[in-house]
Parts: C-alpha cells; sequence; structure tokens
C-alpha cells in the first residue's frame, strides 16, 4: 500500500496485519507505540516502591495491582508494536534498559513521599486517560485493541488516585500542607505530559494524517485543564501561580501561559538526559540483567525440546 493510498483510508482501526503497509507508517507507529509501551513500565517502576509506604493494608493491595496492571499494559503495547514487523518485543526493551527508548517526561522524576503517589494516581493518569481514550479510534487495530483494556483498567487507577487525594485533604492539617507542596511541585511536570505545543511537535503532523492520533498535544491539554483544575480546587488544592492559568470566563475554557514552563528541561528529558533519567533507567537495566538467568533458562528449555528458541518472557 502506498502512502497516498493510507492517508486517504485512514479512520479509527483501519489496518491490520494482513495489510501490506508502507515503510513509513510502520516505523511511525512503532515509534508511537514503543513510545507508549516504555512509559508504561517506567511508571510502574516509579511507583513499585510505594507498595510497601501504602499506610494500609487496602491500600498496598489496591497499589500492587496498579502496578501489576502497569507493567501488563506494556506488555500489550509491546505486542501491538512489534506487530508492525519493524522491532521485536526483545529489541523495544533491550532500548529501554540501554537509555535509547524513549518515555513520557514524568517518569523521568524521582518521586520520594506518599504525598506525591496521588500525583501520578490522579493527576498524571488522569492526563493518561485523556490521551488513551482517542488512541482506542487510532488506525493501527491492535494498538485500538489494546486500549480498550488498558482505558478499562486505567479507569479504576485514576479513581484509586483519586480517593488518595481525598483522603489526604480532608485529614490533618499537616496533611493537606504536604500534599500541597507535593502538587506545587508536580503541577508543571503534569502539564507538560501532554507534549510540545504543536508548533513544536515533530511527529504529530504525519501521525495525525495516517490516522496514527486523532488529538493534537494542545488539544489534550486544554480538555485536561477544563476538567482537572476545578477539581483541584474542588479537593482544596491550590492552583501555583507559576505557570500562571488563566480562565476564559466568556468561553469556560482555561489557558496555561507557555512561557512559564520550563521548557528547556523537557527537551532535556526528552533526550534521556536529565539527571533523574540516569537513575530510572538504570533502576530499569539491573531489573533486566537480574532476571537475564530466567529468560536464558526458558530459551534453552524451548530450543532443548523444539527446536527453536522463543521470545523470551521479561
Amino acid at each position: 500500500m502506498d502512502l497516498d493510498t493510507v492517508k486517504e483510508r485512514a479512520g479509527p482501526r483501519q489496518f491490520s496485519p494482513k495489510d501490506d503497509m508502507p515503510k513509513e507508517y510502520r516505523e511511525a507507529a512503532t515509534r508511537m507505540i514503543q513510545f507508549h509501551a516504555n512509559s508504561e513500565v517506567m511508571g510502574g517502576y516509579l511507583e513499585k516502591p510505594f507498595i510497601r509506604q501504602a499506610p494500609s493494608l487496602d491500600r498496598k493491595l489496591a497499589f500492587s495491582a496498579k502496578v501489576q496492571d502497569e507493567i501488563g499494559h506494556a506488555q500489550l503495547l509491546y505486542r501491538a508494536a512489534e506487530s508492525l514487523g519493524v522491532k521485536t518485543r526483545d529489541e523495544m526493551l533491550d532500548e529501554l534498559a540501554e537509555g535509547k527508548g524513549k518515555f513520557l517526561n514524568c517518569f523521568h522524576y524521582p518521586m520520594d513521599s506518599w504525598y506525591e503517589v496521588p500525583m501520578i494516581g490522579f493527576f498524571v493518569d488522569g492526563a493518561a486517560m485523556r490521551r488513551q481514550a482517542t488512541l482506542k479510534s487510532t488506525s493501527w487495530e491492535p494498538y485500538a485493541h489494546a486500549m480498550d483494556k488498558v482505558c478499562f483498567e486505567e479507569g479504576f487507577h485514576v479513581k484509586h488516585g483519586e480517593d488518595m487525594l481525598r483522603e489526604l485533604m480532608t485529614s490533618s492539617k499537616a496533611n493537606q500542607e504536604r500534599t500541597q507542596e507535593a502538587f506545587e511541585m508536580w503541577w508543571p511536570r503534569i502539564i507538560q505530559f501532554f507534549g510540545p505545543v504543536n508548533d513544536q511537535s515533530t511527529h504529530h503532523g504525519f501521525a495525525a494524517e495516517v490516522g496514527l492520533k486523532t488529538k493534537s498535544n494542545d488539544e489534550l491539554r486544554q480538555a485536561f485543564l477544563n476538567t482537572y483544575v476545578p477539581k483541584a480546587e474542588r479537593y482544596g488544592l491550590e492552583i501555583p501561580d507559576t505557570p500562571e492559568i488563566i480562565y476564559h470566563e466568556d468561553e469556560g475554557r482555561y489557558e496555561v501561559v507557555e512561557e512559564d514552563l520550563d521548557w528547556d528541561q523537557f527537551w532535556t528529558i526528552a533526550k534521556n538526559d536529565y539527571d533523574g533519567s540516569y537513575e530510572q533507567i538504570g533502576s530499569r537495566r539491573d531489573r533486566q540483567e537480574a532476571v537475564a538467568w530466567v529468560r536464558e533458562q526458558m530459551d534453552s528449555y524451548e530450543t532443548a525440546h523444539t527446536g527453536t528458541a522463543p521470545q523470551a518472557a521479561d
């Protein structure tokens, strides 16, 4: 199929592995889905240490399930990316461990206290739901099918994060103040979750033309602000002065002053060159190396019994 035909036919769940897709489409879709899969893995690793810090058994169980979900989402997405025939799942996992794989800005930052947990569980996951809901209409069918399951489970994650935020903001004054401090630190990062402004986005134009994306970064950021600024205020959080958020009452919408955001830091993160990136990627590499013997044993067993090596388990 040539590229002009792809653009003409582009629509929800239009293409599948049975279609002979052009190289440009396959590479763009692989890059996009691999980025998403990497982000699910790194989000899970960021949150995993807080299973032990959760203040009750119920919270530990719920948080443990959430982390397992995130890693499971990554596996679905790596398979969807693999179906494009550009990279294998193992190659993508190796790139992540080697620091070559890209992932979302929010998962490059360290997370040190329980008060930061709802910043991911409610706000970041809420932002993710904004993006992922649109991807149920992406043109690569395996990706859209994966989104059906991912969005169903992410909905529970957002509710869990909201419940944690509600609990903290209706408890002691000290808890409220610490949660506000965490919010002020994470708020600019959360707004940058959707990526650069439209005219700085490298890949959006092509992705939109071939149906991989259905909403721009600015559209998603706008929808998030309209929903989550009022929610934050309802739970008693004060929106920080920087970046400035302007409310256009006549239009019923919020606008962020983009110049107030640290885009230099964002682009440093995009290159995996932020201080926190090394720690996060190193953690992933250490875990991958720690279970290398399991993969080797599985490969040896499969080869001995069938004569062919399988795709190794993570």
